[in-house]
């Protein structure tokens, strides 16, 4: 875009300062400009949707949004850098390992969706893994995991560190329960079946999401 901008500025400087001496200016230039035009405009309305050149209307304008577009490209890095909010970011690959470990092939192929149902379905093979079944997956292997009753024979439990008499190991517990089974009826279960990608932030949010249910399920000690 810069370069094309260059050009076009560079050749309406010259077809302007043509036109001081005749009055009609360089044919060759014109025609120049013209086939350029289209290009331009589709190059303008990127940058600013105002600007937009018209050469039979007005070279001089045409000129002056070109110069302007440039100073748009020139200053764009500054402002990515100085003028936007000073807001924490979130490494990805800083997410729970069941997490990142499977989506990263998919995220960066640019599929987000297949990123964000790959994860989910690792976080469902380590609980399996974790409590020994098979026989259940997804939602209710979550309800089941982390259900208040005790455990049965085939049937293990996980439980958050702590007392299970105090009040906040026992709303940790409450809280990955629902976390859980939110996760996977809200996330997994929209990427598996609904088509079309997500969009970058959005699967990133939900990453994130996994990844705090990966870590509630990883932390957890296992009752039998």
């Amino acid at each position: 875009m810069h370069q094309r901008l260059e050009v076009f500025d560079e050749l309406a400087g010259k077809y302007l300062a043509s036109r001081k001496i005749d009055g009609l200016g360089d044919a060759s230039l014109h025609e120049q400009l013209h086939r350029a035009e289209p290009t331009i405009n589709q190059i303008l309305r990127c940058l600013d949707p105002q600007l937009s050149i018209d050469l039979d209307q007005s070279p001089y304008l045409a000129k002056n949004h070109a110069s302007r577009a440039l100073g748009i490209l020139e200053d764009m890095d500054d402002w990515a850098a100085r003028l936007t909010p000073d807001a924490p970011s979130l490494p990805a690959d800083q997410f729970h390992p069941w997490v990142w470990d499977a989506a990263r092939t998919f995220w960066e192929s640019k599929h987000y969706r297949a990123a964000v149902h790959a994860s989910a379905t690792s976080i469902n093979a380590h609980l399996q893994n974790k409590l020994g079944r098979r026989d259940l997956s997804d939602v209710k292997l979550v309800q089941e995991a982390f259900s208040d009753k005790p455990p049965e024979p085939g049937k293990p439990r996980l439980r958050t560190p702590g007392d299970p008499t105090d009040i906040g190991v026992q709303t940790r517990q409450r809280g990955a329960l629902l976390l859980g089974q939110g996760a996977f009826s809200a996330l997994r279960n929209p990427a598996a079946h609904e088509t079309g990608d997500l969009p970058e932030q959005e699967a990133l949010e939900q990453l994130a999401t996994l990844s705090v249910v990966a870590r509630l399920i990883d932390q957890c000690n296992v009752v039998a």
